[in-house]
């Protein structure tokens, strides 16, 4: 019986805890339908790292299989080139992007490592599906012990232009990597046209048309699958008995006055700053708001031991407080910024308790808090999202308030124009919004890309592979 295989960097849980983004929660559930395994990073660092014996745990026909990287591994794979190197790179950020040698070998190294610890899971027809910009090479490695097993790919976060990724060293291989996969998934349109450009224009290869892309003597099917969230399971969250403590806590302390709410891990990506700077002059402009509106940004480290990230924190903290000293009176705090995370089910609660839903990132490849903040919302009486024109999920979600989040007066307009909007357009732009969702959930995502993923490439269902049914022996 062929089964799913899914790999990503951080897995599981296998039950829904609330505290599991939603993206965990649409994979487990594909996962029971289809009984598999779900491999990754056990999340551990020991000296024998991906030597180590595999950590699994089962629960009904899935099963996480999870291995430990070393030290040198956590330093150049994780925090080095995923995240100093390709993160910002591939947001566009190539003033922080760090080019060192060193990361790149321990990025290519731990590629390799895990492919072969996942070889001996794999049965013929066995599908595989991989997750976003920490493998990129997975699948290359697979081919090379022999494998034919549909491999797919998908990429959480966006794909740049050939003009942003050729600044990357050996850019070329990183690419021809991703030719291994037989088919590879983008949050947008967008981001499936500039792979598609580099393989044109870099790589001299074709576009075929359909989806299809050549180059290196590999053809491969490139398509965009915009991820949803689990709709109506949110808006329960929403209705849950901890979302109402959260609502009547906030109700209590905001006394009728209006909350605008972000919910953003510290990232450079998600403009912060900018936001911040936003709020103020709101506050400037329309001095009929202080008192009135206040600003809640939830915003947990992220990769606390990259220095940007903890620097970041600090000028947010001062940045806050400085326009705290401004503004706020002895019964009001115009901004709260909490850098401790909260349960889903607790921020469906604040989510419904705002008036509106904050989502500005510089560059995102889709961005689930607004949708997480539009399923959340009460439909007889809605928030209003204001989200980037930068985020992925501005091409599903055009009935927000759209804004450029380097403007800064921009930003704080659409602020204004989101806290007048009048009942009936609230209700008509949330209807439109939710009945999308519900549409283009993350079950609908999911059962989309297997389907495609099903019909591309050409597996070979009556073989496997001599090396890897050695390392099947050997396990």
């Amino acid at each position: 019986m062929s089964k799913l295989i899914v790999v990503s960097n951080r897995v599981g849980p296998l039950k829904d805890t609330g505290k599991a983004g939603g993206l965990a929660v649409a994979l487990v559930d594909v996962l029971r339908e289809r009984g598999g395994v779900w491999f990754g990073w056990s999340g551990d660092i020991s000296e024998q790292g991906t030597q180590a014996p595999l950590k699994k745990q089962r629960s009904g026909n899935v099963e996480l299989a999870m291995v430990d990287i070393t030290q040198t591994d956590y330093e150049e794979f994780y925090i080095g080139y995923s995240n100093r190197t390709l993160w910002p790179t591939l947001h566009y950020r190539l003033d922080i992007a760090e080019m060192d040698k060193p990361f790149e070998q321990g990025y290519r190294r731990v590629n390799e490592r895990f492919a072969h610890r996942l070889a001996p899971l794999v049965q013929p027809g066995d599908t595989i599906w991989v997750h976003d910009y920490h493998f990129f090479h997975f699948a290359r490695h697979l081919r090379d012990m022999g494998m034919k097993n549909r491999i797919g790919f998908f990429l959480h976060i966006p794909f740049p232009p050939p003009d942003i990724l050729t600044a990357l060293p050996r850019h070329a291989d990183l690419v021809r990597a991703l030719m291994a996969y037989d088919l590879l998934g983008f949050q947008s349109e967008r981001d499936r046209e500039r792979f598609v450009a580099y393989v044109v224009q870099e790589a001299g290869g074709r576009d075929l048309g359909d989806g299809l892309v050549e180059a290196w003597g590999r053809t491969v099917r490139a398509m965009a699958f915009p991820i949803g969230i689990d709709t109506a399971g949110f808006t329960e969250f929403a209705e849950s008995v901890e979302a109402r403590k959260h609502r009547a806590r906030l109700a209590q302390f905001l006394e009728g006055r209006i909350q605008i709410v972000g919910v953003d891990r510290i990232d450079y990506s998600k403009g912060l700053p900018q936001r911040f700077h936003a709020f103020e002059q709101l506050m400037e402009r329309y001095p009929e708001n202080i008192g009135r509106a206040s600003f809640l940004q939830i915003a947990p480290p992220s990769r606390s031991d990259v220095y940007a990230y903890s620097e970041m924190r600090r000028d947010l903290e001062q940045l806050a407080g400085h326009i705290n000293g401004r503004f706020a009176d002895v019964d009001w705090t115009p901004i709260r910024f909490i850098t401790r995370s909260f349960p889903r089910r607790g921020l469906a609660g604040i989510y419904r308790a705002s008036k509106v839903g904050l989502v500005t990132p510089l560059r995102d490849g889709m961005n689930l808090v607004a949708k997480e903040y539009v399923a959340a919302q009460d439909p007889a009486d809605p928030g209003v999202l204001v989200l980037s024109r930068f985020a992925g999920a501005v091409h599903e979600m055009r009935e927000a308030i759209i804004v450029n989040p380097y403007a800064t007066h921009e930003l704080a307009e659409g602020l204004q124009t989101a806290l007048r909007l009048p009942l009936d357009e609230r209700i008509a732009r949330h209807k439109v919004m939710y009945q999308r969702l519900l549409e283009n959930d993350a079950h609908a995502w999911a059962t989309r890309y297997l389907e495609v993923l099903a019909a591309s490439g050409e597996p070979d269902e009556d073989s496997q592979p001599a090396q890897t049914a050695a390392a099947r022996r050997r396990a």
